[in-house]
């Protein structure tokens, strides 16, 4: 499944977007998954950019049953961190949709190299907040 989140506030003024034209902190997902103590699903790809967030997710069960908290689990952290607690934080649509077989290499290439093409970093290793980063604690 491949899911985009758009922070609040991100889009111009009076534009909206319908989420099936949509097509275009990581670390808040895994440590949901951990936290939680179950496997609602397998973060394959993801990367954090300054106004969206992209992740690619082999789901275990029904996507409704995790997206939802996942959005509001880092929302809240992310308000408490920014400090604008009770702040509308993720735009209210999300595009998600089930990935084909064919699709899921192509899908993890435009997730990780996403800082590249929008001159954030040289390479995707290089930016922190991408699946692509080696860490030394894995």
């Amino acid at each position: 499944m491949f899911v985009t989140f758009r922070l609040h506030g991100s889009l111009p003024r009076g534009r909206s977007f319908r989420p099936d034209i949509l097509t275009s902190n990581g670390d808040a997902f895994a440590a949901m998954d951990r936290l939680l103590g179950f496997q609602r699903y397998r973060l394959d790809a993801y990367v954090v950019m300054p106004n969206h967030v992209h992740m690619l997710a082999t789901p275990s069960v029904p996507s409704p049953s995790w997206l939802g908290p996942l959005k509001g689990f880092t929302a809240h952290k992310a308000n408490r961190i920014l400090g604008t607690a009770g702040s509308r934080f993720w735009q209210d649509e999300s595009y998600d949709h089930l990935v084909g077989d064919g699709e899921f290499e192509r899908i993890r290439r435009y997730i990780e190299w996403n800082p590249v093409r929008a001159g954030l970093a040289a390479n995707p290793e290089e930016f922190p907040w991408c699946s692509a980063a080696k860490s030394d604690a894995a």
